[in-house]
C-alpha cells in the first residue's frame, strides 16, 4: 500500500467531513478570485479605454475618489507647446446615475479632440457641433439603457437626444455616455472646468520620453499629476483602497479555511491514533507519518482550490452582469490569478496540517495496544 493510497483512503472514508472542509476552502478561494478579479478588472478596463483612445499620458488628480477632481481648463494651454506633445484633449468625466442605470460613465470631450477618433459609428451620427444637445452611446450603454438613435436621454436635469451608437474598441468606451465638453460643463455647472487631459506623445514613443514629459507637465500643472496611461489608475489612492479591501476580505475568508482544514486534520489524527501507532510499530519513520498528514492536508487544499477557482470564475461572471457593476468594468480573471489562487489553497492546506502532523509524530507504537 503506497503513501498516496493511504492519504486518499483517509479522505474518502470520511466523505461528509471532507466535503464540508472542501466547501470551506473553496468559498475562501472563490472570494479571492472574485474580489481580486473585480479590482483588477477595474484598473484594466480603464487602461484598455485609454489605449483605445491612443492616450499616452493622463493628467488628472485622482486623490482618494473614483473620479478625478476638477481643475481649470486653462491648464491645457500650459502644456500644448511642449516639444513631445503631439495632441491634447481636455475631458470632464464622471460616474453618475443615468435613468435606469445606477452608475454609468459619462465622458465629455473637447470637440475635435483626438479622443473622439476611436469611436466607430454603428448607427446614427456624431453630434453636429460642440454645442448640440446630443450624446452618443457606447454599444453596451445603449443596451443597458434600452436606447436607440433618436431617443431622449435624461442627464442630470437636462434632456438630450441620442444621435448615435458607437463602438469604442474597449469595455469602458462601449459602456459610456459620450458628449461634447461644453454641453456637459453647462449641465453640471462646471463651466471652464475639466478633470482629465489626455495627452498623445509624438512618435516614436519610448518610456524615457514619456517619463520625461510627465515630469515637465507636473511642473507646469501643479494642481494635477501626469502619469503614463498604464499607471494612472493603478497608482491612484482609490484603486489601492479597493485592492486592499479585496485582499483583506479574501484573507479573512482564507483564514476561515485554514481553521477548517486544521480542525479536520486534528480530528483525523485523533481518530486514526491506533492506525498511526500500528504503522510506527511496522517500521514507518516519524517523518513519513508527518508527510502522510501533510500530503492529506495539501490534497484537501488542492481540491478546494480547484473547486474554488471554478466557483469564483462563475461568481465573477454573475457579478459582472449585475446592474451595479455592469458597464463600469470587465472583471479580469486570467490564468495567472487562477494559478495563484490554487497555489494559495495548497499553501493553506500545508500550513493547516503542520500542527496535526507534529501531533501525529509524537505518538508512540505502544499506544496501538490501548485500542
Amino acid at each position: 500500500m503506497t503513501l498516496f493510497t493511504i492519504v486518499t483512503r483517509g479522505l474518502i472514508r470520511r466523505p461528509v467531513r471532507t466535503s464540508l472542509t472542501l466547501l470551506g476552502i473553496s468559498i475562501g478561494i472563490a472570494a479571492v478570485v472574485a474580489l481580486v478579479g473585480i479590482s483588477r478588472g477595474f484598473s484594466q478596463s480603464w487602461v484598455n479605454g485609454l489605449k483605445a483612445r491612443g492616450t499616452d499620458v493622463v493628467v488628472s488628480n485622482m486623490a482618494s475618489s473614483l473620479t478625478p477632481k476638477p481643475f481649470d481648463a486653462s491648464a491645457v494651454s500650459r502644456i500644448d507647446h511642449l516639444p513631445d506633445v503631439a495632441a491634447t484633449c481636455p475631458i470632464l468625466v464622471d460616474l453618475m446615475s443615468v435613468e435606469t442605470a445606477q452608475m454609468m460613465m459619462v465622458s465629455a470631450r473637447a470637440w475635435g479632440g483626438f479622443s473622439w477618433n476611436n469611436l466607430k459609428i454603428l448607427a446614427g451620427r456624431m453630434p453636429h457641433d460642440a454645442n448640440e444637445k446630443a450624446v452618443v452611446l457606447g454599444s453596451t450603454a445603449a443596451e443597458m439603457l434600452g436606447k436607440k438613435v433618436g431617443d431622449p436621454i435624461q442627464l442630470d436635469t437636462e434632456e438630450l437626444t441620442v444621435v448615435g451608437i458607437v463602438d469604442g474598441n474597449a469595455w469602458v468606451e462601449n459602456s459610456s455616455v459620450i458628449l461634447s465638453l461644453p454641453v456637459f460643463q453647462e449641465i453640471t455647472g462646471n463651466q471652464g472646468k475639466i478633470n482629465v487631459i489626455d495627452v498623445r506623445v509624438k512618435s516614436p514613443v519610448s518610456d524615457p520620453q514619456v517619463q520625461s514629459l510627465c515630469r515637465q507637465i507636473d511642473k507646469l500643472i501643479p494642481e494635477a499629476r501626469a502619469m503614463p496611461a498604464g499607471e494612472n489608475i493603478a497608482n491612484s489612492q482609490a484603486y489601492r483602497m479597493v485592492q486592499a479591501m479585496s485582499w483583506g476580505t479574501s484573507l479573512l475568508a482564507v483564514i476561515v479555511g485554514v481553521l477548517g482544514v486544521m480542525n479536520t486534520m486534528l480530528m483525523t489524527v485523533f481518530e486514526r491514533t491506533q492506525e498511526i501507532c500500528v504503522l510506527l510499530a511496522l517500521g514507518w519513520r516519524r517523518s513519513r507519518i508527518v508527510r502522510m498528514v501533510l500530503w492529506e492536508s495539501a490534497l484537501l487544499g488542492l481540491l478546494g482550490g480547484i473547486v474554488g477557482v471554478a466557483l469564483g470564475a462563475v461568481g465573477v461572471k454573475i457579478l459582472g452582469a449585475t446592474p451595479a457593476i455592469r458597464g463600469l468594468l470587465e472583471p479580469d480573471v486570467n490564468l495567472g490569478l487562477l494559478a495563484t489562487s490554487v497555489a494559495i489553497s495548497i499553501g493553506v492546506g500545508i500550513v493547516s496540517g503542520l500542527y496535526p502532523a507534529w501531533r501525529s509524530s509524537r505518538l508512540t507504537p505502544s499506544r496501538a495496544l490501548q485500542g
